[in-house]
This record gives structure tokens, C-alpha cells and sequence, in this order.
């Protein structure tokens, strides 16, 4: 580990709900692109990029456990069991009916009230470049079936890549959506700049339309000639809440349907800061990738003792659809982990400067 931050000394000042201090960690390549996770909630903390000299924190966050607590947007945490919503937390496997918990609108969102969010990971393996996270889910976790373990590992590579690994193995068949729910602001998170301004493109052709609490909705829907057409780059705020499907949200916290290139290594989405200064790559296993505008940041403490506004971040959730144990009629991978086989998926954020 290089040497600590001001970050691992703020973070440690108070103990996690576990009543122990977190752990950190830092990573650091040879261009001095540094980053920071802590073995709460399997969390990337802080993501400083070179740029001009300087190094600029790119991910949203907090800087001492109180705030950590407080914020309730999930920033930069390892979400599970299951990433985005699950209508009314019911689902079948094998025609048994599964009641999970529900910590919104009456659905199940990020695994639950006590999601993977809230757990302190093990460490399992650090090296200079890298950091390994586990944990074990036990059978009736949160309502899921099956003792769920799980692993989680951060990279950082010298061409400025943040490669995020996932593994997992079940007893018991269990729907398993891993996912990392970071929040980008590539002109500075830590400024008072939103990230409407930055210039967003998505490989996909459709998206999946939702009610007004999140849940999917009749058929999936062909993204051109809507304002969900980021095949081409456009600035995010270009068709901002001009359309219904955006109304509820309160912006754009959407899942869109990836091409499927993007499963063999093609890029999924591109975000570029307004100053074209930085500009990140997202490249994914995933089928699917949720984008969410931070549309109610509104009053989750920052790192500088003030607070977030709502847009100051942008979330590129990699991931599986929302709802898909239920939507067993998708063309897509399924959702279901059974025993026999392992969860292996890997994202990977690249900046380039």
C-alpha cells in the first residue's frame, strides 16, 4: 500500500455498524492514478485520476463513516444479492415461491434493507495492484435461497483501467446481479459541477421501459428516435426529461439492453468529461447496463462537509435486467445461479487522459 491519505485517517475516526473500524486500501499505478476501497460494503471510495499534472477525483463519496452511513444513493458499494428491483421481492425457482425483503416501494431493490451495501467484506488477498473481497450470504439471507459466497476483486492496471471481478458459488439455485454503484463526475466530483454536461454514448438499441416505481413494463423498447438514443455521443442533458419515460424518475434510471459485441470485449459505453480533459471507456460480461443520473442525490454528504445535488453524479451500472428472475421470457443469460455453477463476471473502467 502506498501512503495513506488524509481519506484513511477521516474514515477511521468513527467505528462501522459492526462497531469496528473499516479497513482501506490504496492502489496506485505508474502514471499516479490512484484509488482507494474500503472492506465495508466492498466499496470503492475515492478514483484519482492524472490529468494535466494534477489528480482529479472522478467518483463521488464520502469521507468519514457518518457520512457513509448517512447516505442512503449507495455510492461506489458492491450491491447484491440481486442488483435493481425485483417486483413486490417475489420470484419463483423450480415452482417454489421465494417472499424476499422489500426496502422500497414495496419492491426489492440492491438485495434488500441489509444488501451486500451494508456487510463488512474479508479480505482475502492484497497485492500492489489489487485487492480481493469476500463474503458468505447465508441460506434465508435478506429471504434468498442458498448459502451465497461471493468474491469480489479490484484491479488497477497501468493503462489506467479499474478492473472489478465477480465470483460466486450457491448451495441452493438463487438469483445472483452483482454489481458496483459508482457515481462519476469526470470534471471533478468534488466541484459543484453536475454531470448533465457530460457527453454520454451507450451500445445498445433498446431500452427497458418501467412503471413509476422502477418495474418493467411491457416490451422492450428500440431506442432510435426516442431520447434514449446514446448511439451516437450527445451531451446527457440534450434529451433530458422530455418524454414520460423519464417523468417519474426524475431523469434518466434506465436499463439498456447492451449489444451483444459487448459480451465479447466491444466497448459498452463512453463517458467524456465537458472540458474533453478525461474520458472513461466501460467494457463488460454484462447483458445490460442501468444509466442513472443521480436524479435524487439531493442532500447525501459529499467528502468537503457540504452535500451533493441531485445530477452531481452519473451511474453506469453493469448488471442484469431489472426484474429478470420474473421475465424468464427475455432473451437474455438467466439470473438463476444454480449450484453446479459459478457466477463469473467482470466490468473493467478505463480512463483515458
Amino acid at each position: 500500500m502506498t501512503e495513506q491519505s488524509t481519506l484513511f485517517e477521516t474514515m477511521t475516526q468513527e467505528a462501522a455498524s459492526d462497531g469496528r473500524l473499516a479497513q482501506l486500501f490504496e492502489l496506485k499505478n505508474q502514471h499516479g492514478m490512484r484509488a482507494v476501497f474500503m472492506d465495508i460494503g466492498a466499496t470503492w471510495l475515492s478514483c484519482k485520476v492524472p490529468v494535466k499534472g494534477k489528480l482529479r477525483e472522478v467518483l463521488l463519496g464520502q469521507s468519514t463513516m457518518a457520512g457513509f452511513k448517512k447516505q442512503a444513493s449507495y455510492m461506489g458499494v458492491t450491491v447484491g444479492r440481486y442488483a435493481n428491483r425485483i417486483a413486490d421481492g417475489q420470484f419463483k425457482i423450480d415452482g417454489t415461491k421465494y417472499q424476499v425483503d422489500t426496502n422500497q416501494a414495496g419492491n426489492t431493490l440492491h438485495g434488500g434493507t441489509e444488501g451486500f451495501d451494508k456487510r463488512r467484506w474479508s479480505v482475502v488477498k492484497e497485492t500492489t495492484n489489487s485487492i480481493e473481497f469476500s463474503l458468505i450470504s447465508p441460506d434465508g439471507d435478506q429471504g434468498f435461497p442458498g448459502e451465497l459466497t461471493v468474491f469480489v476483486t479490484y484491479q488497477l492496471t497501468d493503462d489506467n483501467q479499474i478492473v472489478i471481478s465477480y465470483n460466486g458459488q450457491t448451495t441452493k439455485s438463487t438469483p445472483v446481479n452483482l454489481t458496483n454503484h459508482a457515481y462519476f463526475n469526470l470534471l471533478g466530483a468534488d466541484t459543484e459541477h453536475l454531470s448533465l454536461d457530460h457527453i454520454l454514448s451507450v451500445n445498445a438499441n433498446e431500452y427497458v421501459p418501467t412503471t413509476d416505481v422502477g418495474i418493467p413494463k411491457g416490451a422492450w423498447k428500440k431506442v432510435k428516435d426516442t431520447n434514449f438514443d446514446f448511439t451516437d455521443p450527445k451531451v446527457i442533458s440534450q434529451d433530458f426529461m422530455l418524454d414520460k419515460d423519464q417523468d417519474s424518475a426524475k431523469g434518466y434510471d434506465h436499463s439498456f439492453v447492451l449489444d451483444k459485441a459487448c459480451a465479447k470485449g466491444e466497448c459498452a459505453a463512453s463517458l467524456t468529461s465537458p472540458d474533453s480533459l478525461v474520458t472513461m471507456h466501460v467494457v463488460t460480461t454484462k447483458p445490460a447496463m442501468q444509466l442513472y443520473t443521480g436524479n435524487w442525490l439531493a442532500g447525501t454528504p459529499n467528502r468537503i462537509d457540504g452535500e451533493y445535488q441531485d445530477y452531481s453524479g452519473v451511474a453506469l451500472e453493469t448488471q442484469f435486467l431489472p426484474d429478470a428472475p420474473n421475465h424468464p421470457e427475455w432473451p437474455q443469460p438467466s439470473t438463476i445461479l444454480s449450484p453446479s455453477d459459478t457466477y463469473q463476471h467482470e466490468t473493467r473502467y478505463q480512463f483515458i487522459v
